[in-house]
């Protein structure tokens, strides 16, 4: 059971502690690295081979050794210092941008050995993710901890919002440029986390086995809480993907053009990034589980309100309404799983939550994509918000203690 502890309302709580500012600026240097690496190799890749198809392997190459490795990124995250683990990763993944870059000066003529760099690079992101997520209870006391999951989520939207347009107009100076920005921002965020002081850390000290492997699996299905809170989240988005359709969307139904298209990916983030900051001054003090469900209902209510609109500015607003819920149910979700998980469990915990919201990404694209070829792209985007709205109502009874969780710091 976490400490009783008050949630800070201080809006720069977390940032009073130096070793979570080092932390968060590292990770918002390697996000917004990861996000140039990404569109500038889809570019390259689109240009070399004009096939749309190499574009879909991208994503799901760098996914794929989350998937991969579960049981083993969340086992090193609790048997081994977390900040090493998030440093040597960053560096991992400055190797490879150094590699594209240098296959790149050498004139690149096929993809193959791109993708293998590719596979390289979601090995690191793979280990660094539950690195991180739960080196940030280690770095902030409990009061502060929602206050730092609020800043960690704006780092992040921030990042992948600004990031893709970053590569994008790097790219078109030069793909030598995108790289070697992306390599350098890499390079800073694995000096920044070593600057970090070592903290104190939970370590797993029992000896290897299936039962410690699996001991993040066996947490997550006996805490019914983490349970709720990790599948609500993946059945959410799987039923949902609208953001997969929003091409179709900026040229066939909204007639925006390519312009258009740049508003409509920016407006879910944008909207994110004005709650989380909101967030950081104004924390959710109670019925925490009741409103992490209303927000997951609201959110299938905004993707219905954007599946049907054939008005520009009501889609955009939509769409920024869509980001603002899902940032609120994250941000609760967020806290919860790392304050209801203890520490000598919570990178496993983490790799799992990881595997959980990258696949629901995934497969959520590939159901809107698959049922807007079956059925229609409106009904497929109006179908994906009354499945998450109903999704928010059954969690709500399978999981009565999710919803009768009232405090982020852990009291029911």
């Amino acid at each position: 059971m976490p400490p009783d502890t008050s949630v800070s309302t201080h809006r720069f709580a977390a940032f009073r502690h130096s070793s979570f500012s080092r932390y968060w600026a590292a990770r918002f240097l390697t996000t917004f690295a990861t996000q140039v690496v990404s569109v500038a190799v889809g570019w390259q890749i689109y240009d070399l081979t004009r096939d749309p198809f190499d574009l879909g392997l991208v994503g799901i190459i760098q996914f794929a050794p989350s998937l991969l490795l579960v049981l083993v990124t969340g086992s090193v995250a609790d048997r081994f210092g977390r900040r090493l683990i998030m440093a040597l990763a960053a560096f991992l993944e400055a190797l490879c941008a150094l590699a594209i870059l240098l296959l790149t000066l050498r004139g690149l003529t096929g993809v193959s050995e791109v993708f293998a760099i590719l596979f390289v690079f979601g090995i690191a992101r793979a280990f660094f993710a539950p690195a991180s997520a739960s080196l940030v209870a280690n770095l902030v006391p409990a009061e502060d901890f929602a206050n730092a999951v609020a800043w960690n989520s704006s780092a992040w939207q921030t990042a992948t919002i600004v990031g893709p347009v970053a590569g994008g107009l790097l790219y078109g100076l030069s793909a030598e440029a995108a790289y070697t920005v992306a390599m350098v921002f890499m390079l800073a965020a694995g000096v920044l986390i070593l600057t970090i002081p070592k903290p104190t850390q939970h370590s797993e000290t029992e000896k290897t086995s299936l039962e410690t492997i699996f001991a993040g699996f066996r947490y997550i299905w006996s805490e019914k809480i983490v349970l709720g809170a990790i599948s609500l989240d993946l059945f959410a988005v799987l039923l949902s993907g609208a953001v997969a359709l929003l091409p179709v969307y900026a040229r066939d139904i909204l007639e925006l053009g390519p312009w258009g298209l740049g508003l409509l990916r920016a407006a879910p983030g944008i909207g994110a990034i004005m709650v989380a900051v909101w967030l950081t001054s104004h924390p959710i003090r109670d019925h925490a589980g009741l409103v992490m469900l209303f927000f997951v209902a609201m959110f299938g209510v905004f993707t219905i309100v954007f599946g049907v609109s054939t008005i520009p500015w009501l889609s955009i607003f939509a769409l920024a309404m869509l980001g603002a819920t899902d940032m609120i149910s994250v941000y609760v979700r967020e806290t919860l799983i790392q304050l209801w998980t203890p520490d000598r469990v919570r990178g496993r915990v983490n790799a799992v939550n990881m595997v959980f919201v990258g696949a629901s990404n995934e497969l959520g694209e590939f159901r809107a994509g698959t049922m807007a070829a079956l059925i229609g792209t409106v009904p497929a985007v109006v179908f994906g918000g009354v499945g998450a709205i109903a999704v928010a109502g059954l969690w709500a009874v399978l999981f009565p203690a999710l919803r009768k969780v009232r405090r982020l710091d852990g009291r029911v």
